[in-house]
């Protein structure tokens, strides 16, 4: 399909091509206008300087359906080793986490004798439950930070981006794993193509490759528009994926839809030569799905637009009429989808006071070019505000079951996406 001349999809000036097929991209699905790196920390002392904001443009490409922001930045630069998302900061993904791996230990008969290998393993968030099983595990992490606190929970891990040098390096050290997993890491990778050649290469001939990551359709769905920011290089539909994994020799078999991060999906691959292992009936039935719902089709991503510009005026309204009421609205969390909320609707600290995070590494810092303050959460408790506005909107339950007390002086919950919400 393509669009008419005057679609507001058309941009004939745009010249950056798919990062997966390297068709040109000339269709803008939205326009988040400019926004510094969202996991990047400001500290009191840089309080006064400036920072560096990029053009934060999503795009489709017509031929194979990837959705992508152009690469303004490189990883290098983004998983510094000051980087400071931890994943272990959240009690319901642990718990998904553990539930996890006893599912793969059972589905794969994992043991001592078997090899589990994670790409981006952050800070072992989930590969201390295969130590805990006596199940040999390795985590491959760029960032020096996250690795660190994965060595002090007993998980090896190594510093270095994933990518097809990595992948031969661990073959000839004779790491060849039965499972090979990542989670919300496809989305981070710049270079896709060597990312999953790097996949085909460190993969057991009759290995199990899992990943998990946020479902576009769901993102679209859900009008979940902050879940884009510039560490996000792409957006993914099982669409899309299946044809960068078979590409590439990989045949993804099974694929389970889960609630994680405000819908995910987690793919079940192997080497597409590996007959041991047939494609499911879960694959077919939800690419019927995705076409369907015209993910193959320029028109179901123009009319995501419109609806992330009605979504920042509820909030922008909710807001104003809060402050002329003279009540008080903060945060809670630091999360980067909260950063491209924040910066996208042009909230600054006249609106939200500050906003609290479990990450010690966040507190008594700055929000990247919002620069709101974030402290700890027991702050919420002695100001007594008005409205927590719940920024890792995906945890909302788990949140509000943390911060229940705020109902003693009527304080309200607010939630942004799909669109604002208040909670008592």
């Amino acid at each position: 399909m393509s669009s008419s001349p005057d679609s507001p999809l058309t941009d004939s000036s745009l010249s950056e091509c798919c990062r997966f097929c390297e068709k040109n991209l000339e269709h803008t699905v939205v326009d988040l206008g400019l926004s510094p790196l969202c996991q990047n920390i400001v500290t009191l002392e840089q309080a006064g300087q400036p920072e560096v904001f990029y053009p934060l443009q999503v795009r489709v490409c017509e031929a194979c359906w990837l959705v992508q922001v152009h690469a303004h930045v490189m990883g290098e630069d983004i998983f510094q080793s000051d980087y400071a998302y931890f994943s272990s900061y959240s009690d319901s993904w642990l718990k998904h986490c553990r539930e996890y791996v006893e599912l793969m230990t059972d589905r794969l008969q994992l043991g001592p004798q078997s090899q589990v290998v994670e790409v981006a393993s952050n800070d072992g968030y989930l590969l201390q439950y295969f130590v805990q099983k006596g199940i040999p595990a390795l985590g491959v992490e760029p960032a020096v930070t996250v690795a660190e606190a994965a060595r002090a929970k007993g998980v090896h891990s190594i510093n270095e981006f994933f990518g097809a040098a990595t992948a031969q390096k661990l073959v000839e050290q004779n790491i060849r794993p039965d499972l090979l997993l990542g989670n919300n890491v496809l989305a981070h990778v710049p270079d896709l193509n060597d990312f999953v050649t790097g996949l085909k290469i460190l993969l057991k001939n009759d290995g199990v490759i899992t990943f998990e990551f946020p479902h576009l359709m769901c993102l679209i769905e859900g009008n979940q528009f902050d879940t884009i920011y510039q560490e996000h290089y792409c957006y993914f539909s099982l669409l899309a994926i299946q044809k960068i994994f078979l590409h590439h020799g990989l045949t993804i078999f099974d694929v389970n839809q889960l609630m994680t991060h405000g819908g995910s999906l987690r793919i079940y691959a192997r080497h597409s030569e590996d007959s041991g292992k047939p494609v499911l009936k879960s694959v077919q039935t939800l690419i019927d799905q995705e076409i369907e719902k015209g993910y193959n089709t320029l028109a179901t991503y123009s009319a995501f637009a419109q609806r992330v510009v009605e979504t920042k005026w509820k909030l922008l309204e909710f807001l104003m009429q809060a402050k002329r009421a003279g009540k008080t609205v903060v945060g809670y969390g630091a999360p980067g989808k909260g950063n491209t909320l924040l910066n996208y609707c042009g909230i600054r600290s006249d609106s939200i006071l500050y906003t609290v995070d479990r990450n010690p590494v966040k507190q008594n810092t700055l929000l990247p070019g919002s620069r709101i303050p974030v402290y700890t959460p027991e702050r919420i408790a002695e100001t007594r505000p008005d409205y927590v506005l719940i920024l890792p909107w995906n945890l909302r339950e788990e949140i509000m079951e943390q911060l229940s007390y705020i109902r003693q002086w009527g304080g309200k919950f607010v939630v942004p996406i799909p669109e604002t919400q208040i909670f008592d």
